[in-house]
């Protein structure tokens, strides 16, 4: 399985579906807390690319971007393969 994390804030309906998503699927995820100003939302910022939104999701190390490229991926039939590796 593969490893998932998850750069969120409170109260964010992006990440809400975001997780709803990987929870519908099964997939274990690490949530980090990660509001504005605050050295998680640097970190997410730095390895995004530069993507200062939330949430900011990456598998296996591998930045995939926000809520919308994750439903993006599972509607193009790719999230299952990418989180199996």
């Amino acid at each position: 399985m593969a490893q998932v994390q998850i750069y969120t804030i409170l109260f964010c309906p992006y990440c809400e579906r975001a997780k709803a998503l990987l929870s519908k699927k099964g997939v274990a995820f690490e949530e980090i807390d990660a509001p504005s100003g605050s050295q998680a939302r640097k970190d997410a910022i730095a390895r995004s690319g530069g993507r200062s939104t939330v949430p900011q999701i990456f598998i296996n190390g591998e930045a995939i971007g926000g809520s919308d490229d994750l439903t993006a991926l599972d509607r193009a039939g790719k999230l299952d393969a990418l989180l199996a590796a």
